[in-house]
């Protein structure tokens, strides 16, 4: 069974390739996407807050390194190196990076069209 939109190749890619953005101060972002899915890596400063927000995008985060105060829907919930938290497409969420510098891997279905028009700016 062929995939709705095959246009996408096999990529295998080692992050020290992928180029490094700073999106802000003390946040610097690697992205690797195909046509449905995209996956971010994120470097983020102890002590840097990324405000609340929501997207139409589902999206998963897994904490590689560093502890953070993720804020869903009013709530908080501290998450560590090796949690995943699954924000549904619409919910409330944005963090508060601890006391280490923290790494989060973003996983995003569809893809973010405005990271990607960022990008090529």
């Amino acid at each position: 069974m062929t995939p709705p939109n095959a246009s996408a190749t096999f990529q295998h890619t080692d992050w020290s390739t992928v180029p490094v953005e700073q999106i802000a101060e003390g946040i610097t972002r690697q992205m690797v996407y195909g046509d449905r899915l995209m996956v971010c890596r994120l470097v983020l400063a102890a002590g840097t807050v990324t405000p609340i927000h929501t997207h139409l995008h589902e999206q998963m985060t897994i904490v590689e390194r560093g502890q953070a105060d993720f804020f869903i829907e009013g709530k908080r919930r501290t998450a560590k190196a090796g949690d995943v938290l699954l924000f549904p497409s619409g919910i409330q969420h944005g963090a508060t990076m601890l006391d280490d510098e923290v790494v989060l891997i973003d996983i995003f279905s569809p893809p973010r069209e405005d990271f990607l028009a960022q990008a090529k700016r």
